[in-house]
C-alpha cells in the first residue's frame, strides 16, 4: 500500500470515528450546537498534546517529569515563560486531557475540572501576544447548558463519554500528519454545515471550491507575503492557500463570533503559529479590522446579497471614494469588491465567489462594474460555478479574478464552467479534473470552444459592460435538422400498429364474452 493510500485509508477511519463521537451529542440538540462542543474538545486535546509535546523536549536531558518539574518554582517559572514564547500559551499538568481521562477512568472526573481547566488556558494568556488569538476562544462550549443534561451528573457523564471516545483517536503522538488532524476538522465543519442546512454558509466553502481560488491567486508565486480574507468563516480558504504556497502571515475578519471562535482554533489546529496570523471580529464594511494594510493575496466566499448601511458618508472612505457610487443597501456584493480590492497590493491577486447578479445587475452596480473595467482594467477573468455547490443555497455563483498590474490587460477571460459537476445527493459536486481544467484554462488563458473566451475590451465595451457569460462564451449545441418525411412514415407506421394492437385486444375481448360479437 503506498504511502498516500495509507493516509487516505487512515484519514477515513478518523474521520468515520469523529463522527460517530459527534453522534453522541446528536440527540441532545442541533447540529449547530452540538459542533461547539465537538469541535471544542477536539481542539482542547489538541492543545494539551502540543503543550505536552513541547514540555518533553524542553526537559529531556532534565530527568523529570513535567508533574515534577511543576512543583519546583524555578522549574516552573521558567517552563511558563518557554511555552508562551513557543506556543503563546499554558497547561497546567492536573489539566492536561490525558490527566483528565485518567480522572474519567477512575470516575473522579467532574465537569467542572473542563470548566476550571478552559479558563485557566485563556488566563494563561492575558497581557501577553497570544492574549487576542486565545480570549473568549471556548466562549461557545457552554458547559453548563441544560443541553448537556439537567443535572451537574447527567453532564458530567455524557461529557465524559465524548472524551473517552476521543481518547481512542491517534492524534498528534502518531504517524497521522497534522495536515490529516487539520483535514478531519474541517470534514467535521463540512458534515456540521451539510446537516445545518442555510446556517452553514457562514462558515464553510466547500474545499473544491477553495482550491479553484487559492490556485488562482498562487499562480506563479510558491511565497506568499501574507494573505487575507474578509469575511474569512472557519478559515478553511486562508488554509487552502496555504497548501498552495508558503504563507507567512494570515489575516481575516469574521462577523459571526462563533465563526470566529472556530478560524482561531482552526488556525492553530493547522499549526499555524499564534505569532503568524491575525483574525477579527467584527463587520469587514462598516468597521475593517485592518486599515491601510495591502495583501499579496486576497480571497472570500462573502454572504451573497447581504443587506449593509450604504452610509452616504463612506463616499469619503478610501476604500468607496474613487468608484462615485456605492453598492446598494440591499445588495453589499460590490461593496465586498471595493473593500478587496483597497486591500490588494500591487503585484497582488484577488478571486472572490459571488452570484450571478454582480456580472449584470444595472444602476450602482453597472457604474461600478464599468469603472473597475474601463477606468482600472482590473478585471482579469470571470469563471462561470455550476449551480447547487453550496450549503444553504442553490444558486449558480461565479469567481471573479481581479490584478492590479494585469499581463493579459487588453483582454478578460470568460470560462462557463456551469455543467462541470457531478450530482450529489444534497449538493453537487466538482470533480478533480473540473477543477483541474478551470485552473489550467486560466493559467495559461485557453480558448476553448463552448467552455472558455478572452473578450476583448472593446468586446465588453460594446456589450454595455453586461459580463453575463453566455454574453461570451457560446455553449449553444445546435440540433440535428428534423426530417419532415421521415416523421410522416413514422407515425403511419406507429397507426397502423395501433390499429393491429386494437384488433388483438378486441379479439380477447369477444372470446371473453366482454364484447359483444358483431
Amino acid at each position: 500500500m503506498s504511502t498516500t493510500e495509507k493516509q487516505k485509508q487512515q484519514q477515513a477511519e478518523l474521520q468515520k470515528k469523529l463522527w460517530s463521537i459527534a453522534n453522541d451529542l446528536r440527540g441532545n440538540m442541533d447540529a449547530s450546537e452540538f459542533r461547539n462542543y465537538i469541535l471544542g474538545l477536539i481542539f482542547y486535546r489538541f492543545l494539551s498534546e502540543k503543550a505536552e509535546e513541547e514540555v518533553a523536549e524542553l526537559l529531556k536531558e532534565d530527568n523529570i517529569s513535567y508533574a515534577e518539574a511543576w512543583e519546583d518554582d524555578t522549574y516552573r517559572e521558567a517552563l511558563h515563560q518557554e511555552l508562551i514564547n513557543l506556543i503563546g500559551f499554558v497547561i497546567e499538568p492536573q489539566d492536561l486531557f490525558s490527566n483528565l481521562i485518567k480522572k474519567v477512568e477512575n470516575q473522579t472526573f467532574e465537569i467542572e475540572d473542563l470548566y476550571k481547566a478552559i479558563n485557566k488556558i485563556e488566563e494563561s494568556t492575558r497581557g501577553k501576544d497570544s492574549e487576542d488569538d486565545f480570549d473568549h476562544l471556548f466562549a461557545d462550549m457552554d458547559l453548563n447548558s441544560t443541553r448537556l443534561g439537567n443535572t451537574n451528573a447527567a453532564r458530567t457523564k455524557l461529557i465524559s463519554k465524548v472524551m473517552a471516545n476521543l481518547a481512542t483517536l491517534p492524534f498528534v503522538h502518531s504517524d497521522i500528519e497534522i495536515d490529516m488532524l487539520g483535514d478531519a476538522y474541517e470534514y467535521l465543519i463540512g458534515q456540521f454545515a451539510a446537516t445545518a442546512g442555510k446556517k452553514a454558509g457562514e462558515f464553510y466553502t466547500p474545499q473544491q471550491v477553495s482550491k479553484i481560488l487559492a490556485k488562482i491567486v498562487t499562480t506563479n508565486k510558491p511565497n506568499l507575503k501574507n494573505v487575507y480574507d474578509p469575511t474569512c468563516g472557519s478559515g478553511s480558504l486562508l488554509l487552502r492557500v496555504g497548501r498552495e504556497a508558503d504563507v507567512r502571515y494570515y489575516y481575516g475578519q469574521e462577523y459571526n463570533s462563533t465563526t470566529f471562535n472556530l478560524a482561531r482554533m482552526n488556525m492553530l489546529l493547522h499549526d499555524v503559529n499564534y505569532t503568524r496570523f491575525k483574525i477579527d471580529n467584527g463587520d469587514t464594511l462598516e468597521d475593517p479590522g485592518f486599515k491601510g494594510e495591502k495583501f499579496e493575496a486576497v480571497v472570500a466566499n462573502p454572504p451573497y446579497s447581504a443587506k449593509w448601511s450604504a452610509d452616504p458618508t463612506f463616499l469619503n472612505d478610501e476604500r468607496f471614494s474613487g468608484y462615485g457610487k456605492l453598492a446598494p443597501k440591499s445588495k453589499a456584493d460590490f461593496a465586498f469588491i471595493q473593500h478587496m480590492i483597497y486591500h490588494l497590493d500591487d503585484n497582488g491577486t484577488m478571486a472572490v465567489v459571488l452570484p450571478h447578479g454582480v456580472l449584470f445587475r444595472g444602476a450602482a452596480e453597472g457604474a461600478i462594474r464599468r469603472y473597475l473595467i474601463e477606468e482600472k482594467n482590473y478585471l482579469d477573468a470571470i469563471i462561470g460555478l455550476p449551480a447547487n455547490l453550496f450549503f444553504g443555497t442553490s444558486i449558480p455563483t461565479s469567481i471573479l479574478v481581479f490584478k492590479k498590474c494585469r499581463e493579459a490587460d487588453d483582454n478578460v477571460l470568460f470560462i462557463d464552467a456551469s455543467q462541470s459537476f457531478e450530482k450529489g445527493k444534497n449538493q453537487n459536486h466538482l470533480p478533480d479534473e473540473a477543477v483541474d481544467k478551470i485552473v489550467e484554462t486560466y493559467r495559461n488563458r485557453d480558448e476553448i470552444e463552448k467552455y472558455s473566451h478572452k473578450a476583448t475590451l472593446k468586446e465588453i465595451k460594446e456589450n454595455d459592460y453586461n459580463l453575463n457569460i453566455p454574453r461570451y462564451v457560446d455553449t449553444f449545441e445546435e440540433e440535428e435538422p428534423v426530417d419532415l418525411e421521415q416523421v410522416q412514415s413514422d407515425l403511419k407506421t406507429i397507426e397502423a400498429e395501433i390499429k393491429e394492437v386494437e384488433q388483438e385486444i378486441n379479439s380477447y375481448l369477444k372470446e371473453l364474452g366482454v364484447l359483444k360479437h358483431g
